[in-house]
């Protein structure tokens, strides 16, 4: 398969796997491609780079299953799912309408027209993700952040013709999301899913690793440290029934080496350190060990 054509996140995310991919596979169960009729579900989807990569590259996987909090991020996972033509068409329409305007001043205006509209809650889901996806694209880095109201509030971003609509990308997703089932809710919730061989991959928002680098808001509910500590006792409930799970989070650790957080919550559990490019270290987690003899 061609790397054009294959199926890719369709917004830009914080905390996205994209980079980290071949060393998350690296850290897969040695025999996964081997496993039968497996049902992989994602309790955190976010932008799905880890999601889009487990479905071409197992296809053993035969059920997926994702979850998000963010009812607008789900929305938009349905919509590429279940009407991509209507969407494509939509976003050529504001991608054409925002391209044509010559000043920053009248992009800026239109940004917020867009936010402003977005944030009334009140779209069919056509238009609600084509305004995810435009603000997504046209916003300060391509952030996603609410307030404690759930109301959209990232500045705008300064760029000139950006790419709003993505044809080829939307085509595929839809493709590939065929099969999976998409869920609106709290991470416990996807246990009920759980059946055969089934493996877990979680990547909740990350702890932050200093006061200055806290960005988690992508719901009015915030992931603190007590959410952590739940998602690990519902990781031991994962355990305990006997299904496989892996999950990522920022290193505490690598950036200060008294911070004990994970490693002392997660004690029972393998854990391993991997790094992004820029060298921040990312600690992942499995209740099972890896025996590769390679390395991707």
């Amino acid at each position: 398969m061609k790397a054009s054509s294959k199926a890719k996140p369709f917004i830009k995310w914080v905390g996205g796997k994209g980079q980290l991919i071949e060393q998350l596979d690296a850290q897969l169960p040695a025999d996964f491609d081997k496993w039968e009729n497996v049902t992989y579900i994602e309790p955190f989807v976010g932008g799905g780079a880890m999601l889009f990569y487990m479905l071409q590259r197992y296809p053993n996987i035969r059920h997926a299953v994702i979850n998000d909090v963010n009812p607008d991020l789900t929305t938009c996972y349905r919509t590429v799912r279940d009407t991509p033509e209507e969407l494509i068409t939509s976003l050529m329409e504001i991608q054409d309408a925002y391209n044509a305007l010559q000043t920053e001043e009248g992009r800026r205006d239109f940004f917020f027209a867009v936010r402003d509209r977005y944030n009334e809650k009140n779209l069919d889901d056509i238009e609600n993700t084509t305004k995810f996806i435009f603000l997504n694209r046209t916003c300060f880095n391509g952030l996603y952040r609410v307030n404690k109201k759930g109301l959209f509030n990232v500045p705008f971003g300064k760029y000139t013709n950006p790419q709003i609509c993505d044809p080829k990308t939307i085509r595929k997703d839809s493709e590939i999301l065929q099969h999976v089932e998409i869920l609106t809710g709290d991470f416990e919730d996807s246990l009920a899913y759980a059946q055969g061989n089934t493996f877990f991959y979680f990547d909740p928002p990350y702890r932050p690793l200093s006061d200055t680098s806290s960005f988690n808001d992508y719901s009015k509910e915030a992931f603190n440290d007590d959410a952590q500590i739940r998602l690990k006792e519902f990781c031991d409930r994962v355990n305990e029934i006997g299904f496989r799970f892996m999950l990522s989070n920022s290193d505490c650790k690598g950036k200060n080496e008294e911070d004990n957080f994970f490693d002392a919550l997660y004690e029972a559990y393998n854990r391993t350190r991997i790094y992004e490019q820029n060298g921040t270290p990312n600690i992942v987690i499995r209740n099972y060990k890896i025996n590769k003899s390679w390395q991707r």
